[in-house]
Formats: structure tokens, C-alpha cells, sequence
């Protein structure tokens, strides 16, 4: 063994050498610090499923629900209130914290506590952000009594009809414990999901009921509580319970086809065909026809012993249509559904130039791009373009559209008369 003696700074300066202290490390890349961390990882969770693996099972789930489902407690306020999605006529609000009334438009938002109300020719359609749809009719004042939209649990939203009438329509929503409802008087009717029922109140007459048209609702005042299915209807007189029966079901509408285009060189001479399936038990029929979604004009209007009428005399232009049956007894059912269909006047030079150059989905919206005649009009499933750029290129985003399949129709009038169309198949995935 040996031992040094120790460095004389006088002699380490003498002989021209410095003291130095030498440093050794290893470099470790992130990427290295990655993988090593990874397998750490799934050590731990091998581990863990080996021991327990309930508990890794719900460990996986957290993990993906995390990373998949969307936070809506992080969404913007304006994402998670209820809006108008069609106004016709005059509509008024009153917000919570006012004292005012304005006129709604398609940017005011809803909030619990304010106030709706619709003229004498007017309707509202309003959807919450989980799908549910309230079509508010004329002459009807509704409250928002909840709008709960809270992260990965149910949702919950209601209304309370004053008076008038009010169309209800849930989705299928994301989760089954989701909650729509209305409420009338002290009742409550609670919609399941995949439902639609039509709400009246009239405290005049002392007429509060529920019509469910698709599917479920339950019913429920004070201690009672009652389960109605497709088109049974639900009375509840102010100081009595509630009272269930049976109601007329409206036919089904087979002709013109929902948002289909007729093209007649003679428009108003020339008839349209109207056809509809039979209802059980009806004797009659009622075709109206409007150019006004809430049908508070009238255009047309005719009543018949059959399934089928022809109607002359309309202009060129959008009409709505529904129809009513009436049995022996006259009693009358609700209202079918509204369908929609242009009519349009076939010009004499067919030279126009209309081309689809492809269709794209967005969710549920559908995008039509394509060319035609500078200064051309087009209407898209019953729908006007407003923006044709002046080489005649367009773009057109149509509204959401049901799971399955649609047959878009583009059709367009040059400024020579001539008239053009085309159709394209969508297929939105459920």
C-alpha cells in the first residue's frame, strides 16, 4: 500500500499543471425515459389485474371515458343552453333577470327561469343540448324550469306550459337515465327517450292533457301516477284525477314525398296528388295545406271520404302540408306529421347547367358542393342557396338529418326560364 503525499499548490504552479477535477455522465434521452416508464406501467398493471381484475377492469374504463368523452363542464355556457332553431312570426322572451320583453331571434339562448311566449300566427321550436325539442304553438306562454347538462351524467330539462300548446320530442339519448319533462298545472308528464306527445293547457275551459304519439310517458299528480303508450291520452281536470283513454291516431303521409321538388310547366293549373294511409275507425279526412310551417294562413284546405285528393291552383313556391281523421264519433286526432315540398315552375329552355360535384357528412349534416349558371337560384331539399359565388361554384350545408338513408334533391331556375335537377343519395349511420 502507498500512500501519496499531498499536492504543494507552490509546486503544482512551478511545474506549468493546473489541479483538475474530472466529471463522468451518462445521456438518457427522453424517448429512453419514455419506454422505461411505459414498461413500469404495464408492470403495475399486469400486477394489478393478477390480483384484482375488477378492479383493473374499472380502471380501464375511467381511463377511457376520460380520454373519449367529452367534458361538458369545460364546453362553452353558450354549447349547453336551449336555442331556437325556427321562429315563425312573432316570438318574445323575458329573460330571468329582467323585467323586459324582446323579440327572440336565432342567437338568443336559454336559460331556467325565462320566459317564451308566441303570438296569435306564431310557433317557436326550441332544442336543449341534448337533443330534446319543444315546438312551442301560437298563443302559448312556457317557463324553463331546469336545463341540466352536467359531465358524464344524465341530463335533465323541462318546461312548464302556462297556456297554449306545446310538441315535445326526445332523442335517444347517451344515457337511459336521462330526463325530459312538461309540466302542467301540478302534474308532470316525463317523456322516455325515442318519445313524442303534444301538451295542451287551457286554464279557460279547464283542459289539461298529454297525447303521446311515439313511444312512453309517465304521468304523474300528487300520489297518482299513470303510464301512457302510443296515442293515449291523459286528462286532468283541476280538482280531479287524472284520466286515461284512447285517442284517433292521424294517418300517415304516403305523397308528396318530404321535401320533394314538383316541377310543372303549369303550376297553377296543373293538380298535385296528395295521398295518405288509412287510420282505423275514420270516415273523414281534413288536407291543409300552408306556406307557413305553423299553419296559421291557410292556403288550401279540403275534406274527403278517401285516401286521396288532387289540389289545383297553388303558385309556384314552398307549401306545407298535414292531415286529420275524423271517426263517427267525431272525434278527431291529432295532427300527421308536416311535410314540405316545393313547387316549381318548368321553364321552356332546359340548357341549365346544374352539376353535383360531391357530398360530404358532418355529423349529421350533409354538405352538397357543386356548379352551376352565374346568377342562377337553387333551392336544396326545399331550402334556398344564398351564396352562389359569380362563377356559379356552391356550397350548401343542408339541416340535421335522421339516421338512414335521404335522397337530397337540387333544383335550380336560370334567368332564361330553364330548369334543372338533380338528386343524391346520404346515408347518416345510427
Amino acid at each position: 500500500m502507498s500512500v501519496q503525499a499531498p499536492i504543494d499548490p507552490k509546486h503544482a504552479a512551478a511545474s506549468g499543471k493546473e489541479p483538475r477535477v474530472e466529471v463522468y455522465w451518462t445521456a438518457v434521452t427522453y424517448k429512453t425515459v419514455i419506454v422505461y416508464s411505459l414498461l413500469l406501467l404495464g408492470v403495475i398493471l399486469g400486477i394489478v389485474y393478477l390480483i384484482s381484475p375488477d378492479l383493473y377492469s374499472s380502471l380501464y374504463h375511467k381511463a377511457s371515458n376520460a380520454i373519449s368523452a367529452p367534458d361538458t363542464e369545460n364546453l362553452p355556457i353558450s354549447q349547453m343552453q336551449a336555442k331556437f332553431v325556427n321562429l315563425d312570426g312573432k316570438v318574445q322572451i323575458k329573460k330571468v333577470n329582467s323585467v323586459q320583453w324582446v323579440t327572440a331571434d336565432y342567437k338568443t339562448t336559454l336559460d331556467k327561469g325565462d320566459f317564451v311566449q308566441t303570438g296569435a300566427d306564431s310557433a317557436a321550436r326550441i332544442t336543449f343540448a341534448d337533443g330534446t325539442t319543444y315546438t312551442v304553438k301560437s298563443d302559448t306562454l312556457v317557463t324553463v324550469e331546469e336545463n341540466s347538462m352536467a359531465s358524464n351524467r344524465p341530463t335533465s330539462v323541462a318546461m312548464r306550459i302556462s297556456t297554449g300548446s306545446v310538441d315535445l320530442a326526445t332523442p335517444n339519448w347517451s344515457s337511459p337515465d336521462s330526463k325530459a319533462a312538461v309540466n302542467v298545472e301540478d302534474a308532470s308528464a316525463q317523456l322516455r327517450q325515442n318519445s313524442r306527445a303534444s301538451v295542451k293547457n287551457d286554464p279557460d275551459s279547464n283542459n289539461h292533457e298529454i297525447v303521446v304519439s311515439t313511444g312512453s310517458a309517465e304521468v304523474q299528480r300528487g300520489d297518482q301516477k299513470i303510464e301512457l303508450t302510443q296515442w293515449e291520452k291523459a286528462s286532468f281536470p283541476t280538482g280531479g284525477g287524472i284520466q286515461r283513454s284512447n285517442v284517433l291516431a292521424p294517418p300517415s303521409l304516403v305523397e308528396p314525398l318530404n321535401l320533394a321538388p314538383i316541377i310543372n310547366e303549369k303550376p297553377k293549373i296543373s293538380p298535385v296528388h296528395f295521398v295518405w294511409k288509412p287510420v282505423e275507425d275514420a270516415i273523414s279526412y281534413t288536407v291543409r295545406l300552408s306556406a307557413t310551417t305553423s299553419f296559421r294562413t291557410i292556403v288550401k284546405q279540403a275534406k274527403v271520404s278517401g285516401t286521396s285528393t288532387d289540389i289545383t291552383g297553388l303558385d309556384p313556391g314552398e307549401y306545407f302540408w298535414n292531415v286529420t281523421a275524423q271517426d263517427a264519433k267525431k272525434q278527431t286526432s291529432e295532427v300527421s306529421e308536416t311535410f314540405q315540398f316545393t313547387l316549381v315552375a318548368q321553364g321552356k329552355s332546359q340548357d341549365m347547367i346544374l352539376e353535383i360535384e360531391g357530398t360530404q357528412l358532418h355529423g349529421r349534416v350533409a354538405e352538397i358542393v357543386g356548379r352551376t349558371e352565374p346568377g342562377a337560384a337553387l333551392i336544396v331539399n326545399g331550402q334556398s342557396v344564398p351564396n352562389i359565388a359569380p362563377d356559379g361554384q356552391f356550397r350548401h350545408f343542408t339541416e340535421p338529418l335522421e339516421p338512414g338513408q335521404h335522397t337530397i334533391s337540387i333544383i335550380g331556375s336560370n334567368r332564361r326560364g330553364g330548369t334543372a335537377q338533380q338528386q343524391v343519395s346520404i346515408v347518416v349511420p345510427k
